[in-house]
């Protein structure tokens, strides 16, 4: 992360020095478009972590574990693709399940998912990519992340 904030602060400032004015109003221009997404994405946040709290972790456990088969990844791409849950949040969640006997290839279902699909945010995907790009690229993830799932089931049994 710092390597990325250091880039960022170099190019800024290589910016700055070619040109002042277009620094000042790039940075405008950027905080404004967040200021607008800003508010959808906090009431997001705030409704999946309201259900979140109130869903009891028993629940993710027999849906999420090995007796539930085949469906226990369905279940976890659904979850994953539907829910907002910053990386931090996420690895120790995963973490908790993966002590109380959840899968790896059903947790790499859930992470994929989690971190490449995003059916809450399809609104504020498709006003800037457009409804198509919007929903191939969320399909194709959401194929792609149960095919991961799939692999490391594979790979876990050979290895």
């Amino acid at each position: 992360m710092s390597i990325l904030i250091s880039i960022t602060l170099i190019s800024l400032l290589l910016s700055f020095l070619f040109d002042k004015k277009k620094t000042f109003e790039g940075i405008e221009k950027g905080l404004m478009m967040f200021l607008k997404i800003l508010p959808v994405l906090l009431s997001v946040i705030i409704i999946i972590s309201i259900v979140l709290y109130l869903t009891p972790k028993e629940l993710f456990l027999k849906y999420f574990g090995n007796d539930f088969g085949a469906m226990g990844y369905v279940f976890a791409a659904l979850i994953g693709s539907i829910t907002l849950l910053p990386r931090f949040i996420a690895y120790p969640v995963c973490g908790f399940l993966i002590k109380n006997g959840v899968g790896y290839p059903v947790i790499a279902v859930f992470i994929t998912t989690l971190m490449m699909v995003g059916i809450v945010t399809i609104p504020i995907e498709k006003k800037y990519f457009g409804l198509k790009v919007t929903l191939i690229r969320n399909i194709l993830s959401f194929v792609g992340a149960l095919s991961v799932g799939l692999l490391i089931g594979i790979l876990w049994k050979v290895l």
